[in-house]
């Protein structure tokens, strides 16, 4: 039995029965206090040696766990109460399995910041993290020696023979049982040991794989040792410890034969899948009010869940079919609203129930429990890079199984961050699913179009929803996959009908093959785009010709971790490296590096507005329809409006379809929106019309797309001819748009980034200039009739995240066009 774990979780009771999961109306704000509250618990009880009060029987233990919490919510190992605390655990020698494991996590964590400090983004991917002589060789704090020592010290208390053989148990047992608490904890200390290239050996972890595969329980649960019943917190301990072991010794679906590569590798199937009968087990007892079969360590179970969810690439757990109940259980979300509820505010720790079992007698250990809380909430968090999307009835998406975690892995060291990745069953997946993801990754053999005419329709539909919102999709044709390019090509037209919008080759000069890391010119190969809204949005890699076909993408990705002792030749390495930086590079494209957090989308979203009559008490406005690229960022006007209402706490109603400028309805809106990133002509018509309108007071806002050249002489050229008595001139530094004279916000200096030319064999990059806004307009008596900015406002408020796009940032662009709202207001 799992004594640490009884003599100190068991404040983990119960908080009720099950009950079947809700949306959680938790908010990223409460996370972040609990997270700050719980943290500072635990400082505030550290003793003056670094310690925080140990058990008897394990000392060490609390303070390494204590350590480790706190490193995981962001205190720095150069905080002077981390370096008492890492003083302290050094002098701990390694005794009990818990002890060491938790003090070697502690220690692979602090070795992991140092050497992210040192990595530098164009360190090739041959110096693998597998290896001893890797990107994470040296540094002198000495943690690597503490770390191979207690390595060396777990390997060497492994059973080894025996019944129990694979497992760990507690020191001092003449007749060794295995205990899977114990066994769990040694294998998370070899898994982060093995992050920061401390390696063990082979066989370590394949009996280890063998313990857990024996140990299962016959309907996929693991319990502790000698229990006739499965629990929520050693099935998610099994769940995870399986994914770790698999990962060290389970086989490329690649492999590499001299200069040659041989991609989709089918290899004999498991007779029996431990992980998925597990999670199955799981989604039947889901709670995370209790821990599932027992009556404690609620918060331990927690941890558990977090690890279990986040290794195997779920945001949902499946639930089993129940009439009028969810099908699945977000497992973060859901957690961090049971924590952030049962929190003590006062003190930031987190209460507890005693145990109805009084077998289950323990004193509570509040340490070890805001611990627990601490890592669920930190560690469940991570930003999820992007989603390996899964589709079909078989595994055709999924024939590299490797790819998306191993470039995800590459990302997190040139990065210097930590980072998850997720898998998305389309079929299943909404478009407030799919946003939360930055980047969707699609691949395969097979055509990923669905057979029926209405589900072909409404995947098009979710896909050109999600890429409306600021979403990226990548997509190759894998295994060969003619019959991916066909259906591919054919989902592309339903998803962009719009003959502007159509793949093209993307030109050597795109950021893609530089943005992060410079590609070698013999390895570019053939990439299309579609150009849409602020930057590229969509990436399809086709297939090469059937004379000389390459590797794909996702095979070169799973053969980027080639194991203990492999190396390749220059030949197959040039093409692995070369994988490695067009993936990193399509990714800082996408992303720019702006990442969001799990909890920053746990605020449920404001329902659409939809009606559609102009009102009075309500400013509407509208995009108006012009050749120059007028919807290229469909989204801008609309999240504009949704921040007034929210900031402004004012009625605002965005026309749903464009309005054209010769439409006698342009009168009917006091506020009128125009960008565009193209070179564009109005007739004398639409001149004339809008000429009228802003002379009867209503207001033209506008902006050039990403600073278009091309649009901002087009929009001066077109203002010079509607007004010729009069000037599109720079709104000067002390206008009252830019103060708060109409409760808005001081906008004296604003945040706007700047794209740095590219120099080749550098990455691209883009610094955040602090600058006096540069608006220009046009002045009618007292008032601005025209607003325009030559610098982008629409990226931004589109919250799309393009390295090439040179205007405001996010939140400066958002104020800028609150002014403007409020200004109009008044005038």
């Amino acid at each position: 039995m799992n004594r640490l774990i009884i003599a100190t979780a068991t404040v983990f009771g119960l908080f009720g029965s099950i009950v079947g999961p809700v949306r959680a109306e938790v908010t990223a704000e409460q996370v972040r206090k609990a997270i700050d509250r719980g943290a500072n618990f635990l400082l505030l009880r550290q003793r003056d040696d670094g310690s925080w009060p140990e058990m008897v029987e394990y000392p060490g233990g609390v303070s390494a766990l204590c350590a480790l919490a706190l490193l995981n919510v962001g205190v720095e190992a150069d905080d002077p109460r981390m370096q008492k605390a890492l003083k302290y655990l050094r002098k701990i020698p390694p005794e009990r399995t818990y002890v060491v494991a938790l003090q070697t996590m502690v220690f692979a964590r602090v070795k992991l910041a140092k050497d992210r400090e040192l990595v530098l983004h164009n360190v090739k991917r041959r110096e693998s993290a597998q290896t001893d002589q890797g990107p994470f060789k040296g540094g002198s704090d000495g943690n690597r020696e503490l770390i191979r020592r207690n390595v060396e010290w777990l390997e060497s208390t492994q059973i080894v023979q025996g019944p129990f053989k694979g497992s760990w148990t507690y020191p001092g047992i003449v007749h060794a049982y295995g205990d899977q608490s114990n066994c769990q904890f040694a294998l998370l200390a070899l898994h982060e040991a093995e992050r920061v290239g401390v390696v063990a050996n082979e066989q370590t972890w394949r009996l280890a794989k063998g313990y857990w595969e024996k140990c299962q329980n016959v309907d996929g649960s693991w319990g502790y040792t000698g229990l006739p019943f499965g629990t929520g917190s050693m099935t998610c301990a099994g769940i995870a410890s399986l994914v770790f072991a698999a990962d060290q010794v389970q086989p490329c679906d690649a492999r590499v034969v001299g200069d040659r590569i041989e991609c989709c590798v089918v290899w004999p199937a498991a007779k029996v899948d431990h992980v998925e009968r597990g999670i199955r087990w799981l989604g039947q007892h889901y709670s995370v009010e209790h821990n599932p079969n027992n009556e404690t360590w609620t918060l331990y179970y927690l941890y558990g869940l977090e690890r279990a969810g986040r290794l195997t690439a779920r945001r949902f757990i499946p639930l089993p079919p129940r009439l009028g109940q969810p099908s699945r259980a977000d497992w973060y979300r859901e957690g961090a609203e049971h924590l952030v509820r049962t929190q003590d505010n006062a003190s930031g720790s987190w209460r507890t129930l005693p145990p109805r079992n009084p077998q289950w007698s323990h004193s509570e250990e509040p340490l070890i429990g805001a611990s627990f809380a601490l890592l669920f909430l930190s560690k469940g968090r991570w930003p999820v890079l992007m989603a390996k999307l899964q589709y079909g009835g078989a595994d055709d998406w999924n024939r590299h199984r490797h790819d998306v975690a191993n470039l995800t892995r590459y990302v997190e060291t040139r990065w210097r961050r930590d980072l998850t990745w997720q898998v998305i069953e389309l079929r299943l997946a909404s478009v407030d699913d799919l946003i939360q993801t930055p980047v969707l990754y699609l691949c395969g053999s097979r055509s990923p179009l669905p057979d029926a005419p209405a589900e072909r329709k409404e995947l098009a539909q979710k896909l050109r929803d999600y890429i409306d919102r600021g979403g990226f999709l990548m997509a190759e044709a894998d295994c060969g996959g003619e019959a991916f390019d066909r259906g591919f090509r054919e989902l592309i037209e339903a998803v962009f009908p719009e003959p502007e919008y159509k793949l093209r080759p993307l030109e050597s000069e795109h950021p893609i093959w530089y943005a992060e890391e410079k590609i070698d010119p013999q390895q570019l190969r053939s990439v299309l785009g579609i150009e849409f809204g602020c930057r590229t949005s969509v990436i399809y890699v086709p297939p090469d010709p059937p004379e000389g076909p390459r590797p794909s993408l996702s095979c070169l990705w799973e053969l980027s971790r080639p194991g203990r002792g492999v190396t390749y030749s220059d030949a197959v390495q040039a093409q692995v490296d070369a994988a490695m930086s067009l993936g990193i590079n399509v990714l800082a494209y996408a992303t720019n590096h702006e990442l969001k957090t799990k909890e920053d989308f746990l605020r449920p979203a404001a329902p659409p507005q939809t009606a559609d009559r102009v009102e009075r008490g309500r400013l509407d406005v509208a995009n108006l329809r012009h050749p120059g690229g007028c919807n290229i960022a469909p989204r801008a006007l609309a999240n504009l409006m949704d921040a007034a209402g929210r900031e402004l706490k004012i009625r605002t109603h965005v026309r749903p379809e464009l309005l054209d400028i010769t439409d006698p309805a342009l009168f009917d809106y006091h506020l009128v929106f125009m960008h565009g990133r193209t070179a564009f002509h109005l007739t004398d018509g639409e001149r004339q019309q809008l000429k009228r309108y802003i002379e009867r007071g209503g207001m033209l806002f506008a902006d050039s797309i990403c600073a278009s050249r091309a649009f901002s002489e087009s929009f001066r050229r077109e203002m010079a001819a509607m007004f010729p008595d009069r000037k599109l001139e720079r709104i000067p530094a002390g206008d009252s748009l830019w103060s708060t004279a109409y409760r808005g916000f001081n906008l004296r200096t604003v945040s706007r980034r700047d794209p740095k030319a590219s120099v080749p064999g550098k990455p691209l990059e883009a610094a955040i200039l602090k600058v006096p806004p540069d608006l220009e307009g046009i002045k009618l008596g007292d008032r601005w009739g025209v607003v325009f900015s030559p610098f982008d406002l629409s990226c931004a408020l589109e919250k799309e995240n393009s390295l090439e796009c040179r205007g405001y940032t996010r939140e400066d662009a958002a104020r800028i066009g609150l002014n403007v709202v409020l200004y109009s207001l008044q005038h």
